[in-house]
């Protein structure tokens, strides 16, 4: 397990209480992609506590793949209704 492949380049704050679009804008491009090597060619696992909007697993999922890995697949625990 890598755990520090990516990491979130600023901090803008919580997504809870945010609408979708206003969460969406809030993570677009807060992460980078600090170990390439550990992502290119690689099946990744994204797994969070609670799925919203799935925003945040989008921006991450987006820039591990232009990171180059093959596929990118998301576990959860629970989802907000």
């Amino acid at each position: 397990m890598i755990t520090t492949a990516v990491k979130r380049k600023n901090c803008r704050g919580t997504q809870g209480g945010k609408t979708y679009a206003q969460r969406v804008k809030n993570v677009r491009g807060a992460f980078m992609v600090t170990n390439p090597d550990a992502i290119a060619g690689k099946n990744i696992v994204l797994v969070d506590d609670v799925y919203t909007s799935g925003a945040t697993l989008d921006s991450l999922a987006t820039v591990l793949r232009q990171a180059g890995a093959n596929n990118v697949y998301a576990v959860t625990f629970a989802r907000a209704v």
